[in-house]
């Protein structure tokens, strides 16, 4: 008779595992893979109308001449930078809870934008970009004909 060894936790881990890689999957795919710096930063948010679509983030601390901002792909837009560390001479520090250094993020938008018709304004820590939709993406109204 052939004796066969009973595992109690093989068909308990195996599942674990998958489960703990389908997490981390999702949670990589939320976050850019890790692209976008800690926690996604700059936070975004992005609206359309009928002709533009608008990106603002949040950039306090950080100057104009310390960001690159470029379209891609017909429909990418990256934004990269960097925040600089206050410097103290006189002082220790007790705490520091904001992020300082270089940091990128790139977004897919929903529809192509023409790279030539960009504005970008940067006004109380706030950064906003305006971007034309291409041709392609604006809506158009169909006349209809009758017979």
């Amino acid at each position: 008779m052939r004796q066969t060894r009973w595992n109690v936790f093989g068909n308990v881990v195996n599942p674990l595992q998958q489960f703990q890689s389908e997490m981390n999957r999702l949670f990589d795919r939320w976050s850019d893979g890790g692209r976008s710096g800690p926690s996604g930063y700059p936070a975004l948010n992005v609206w359309e109308d009928n002709d533009y679509v608008f990106v603002e983030a949040e950039l306090p601390g950080v100057e104009f001449k310390d960001l690159e901002i470029y379209v891609t792909g017909g429909n990418e837009l990256t934004l990269k930078g960097e925040r600089r560390s206050p410097t103290s001479e006189r002082g220790v520090w007790h705490r520091q809870e904001r992020s300082f250094g270089r940091f990128g993020r790139t977004l897919t938008l929903p529809f192509a934008v023409d790279p030539d018709k960009v504005d970008a304004r940067l006004e109380n820590g706030v950064l906003t970009v305006k971007l034309a939709k291409h041709e392609s993406a604006k809506p158009r109204k169909i006349a209809v004909k009758a017979e």
